[in-house]
């Protein structure tokens, strides 16, 4: 009997030692694995963690610039031309009457009270276009990136629409911060012809070629480009110079 009670004793303690051990366990830290937040605390004088990497060489191979469209740049305006030429009138009258057709334009207003640009009125549109999706593709090697990105869009007929052709300036732009990798101006045609449904267009560039970029920053643009000036033209051409009168 007493070697029974012994044991059973025995067995008692190493329980109750088993259960401290278990305690202290629990209270220790738990090494991050679970991610409990127990353990030390950080030490305000440890190095900051390490930063991102750099952009590795497979990663840049996988790389193609993401394309945007400039604020602005959505949408493109046709015009109808002016009224027929009125007959000339007298020179006397012509600054008087060019003052008050100046006037009369800067006293028009549209529905909200603002004046109406006579170069952009509109009641006078012919066809208006605008970019809804783009998209690109783009090819790595010998040292370059090379690109083809296309935009998507529609051309809506408009209040003065007459079946015809509509010329759009597309510009396609690569940059790298403020540097301009490549910058191309199109002046993509389409054929309109039904006035009760908007015509679909892709316009495609191809040609896209820029250097193999160091890092993720580059990026290209779309849209169109209204403010790029016409080429001149020479009025001088043709008219001839009045010969002086001959002398004796």
């Amino acid at each position: 009997m007493a070697f029974f009670s012994v044991n059973r004793r025995l067995v008692a303690g190493l329980a109750l030692s088993g259960f401290m051990l278990a305690a202290a366990g629990c209270q220790s830290s738990d090494n991050g694995i679970l991610n409990l937040g127990f353990g030390k605390k950080s030490d305000p004088t440890a190095p900051p963690p390490p930063q991102d990497p750099k952009v590795l060489a497979s990663q840049l191979q996988a790389y193609c610039p993401k394309v945007t469209l400039r604020d602005g740049t959505a949408f493109f305006n046709t015009y109808a031309k002016g009224a027929a030429a009125k007959p000339k009138k007298k020179k006397a009258d012509a600054a008087a009457d060019a003052e008050a057709e100046a006037a009369a334009a800067a006293a028009q207003t549209g529905p909200n009270g603002q004046p109406i640009d006579p170069a952009h009125d509109p009641s006078k549109i012919i066809y208006q276009a605008s970019i809804s999706d783009m998209t690109r593709d783009c090819t790595h090697a010998n040292g370059q990136l090379s690109m083809k990105i296309a935009v998507a869009g529609k051309v809506v007929p408009g209040p003065m629409f007459a079946p015809g052709t509509v010329t759009m300036p597309i510009r396609i732009a690569v940059q790298r911060g403020d540097e301009v990798l490549y910058s191309q101006l199109h002046q993509y045609q389409v054929q309109v012809t039904d006035p009760s449904a908007a015509t679909q267009f892709v316009f495609t560039d191809t040609n896209v070629v820029v250097p193999e970029p160091s890092a993720k920053d580059y990026q290209a643009y779309a849209g169109f480009d209204e403010n790029t000036p016409a080429a001149s033209t020479d009025k001088s051409k043709g008219k001839r110079k009045k010969r002086a009168a001959a002398t004796n």
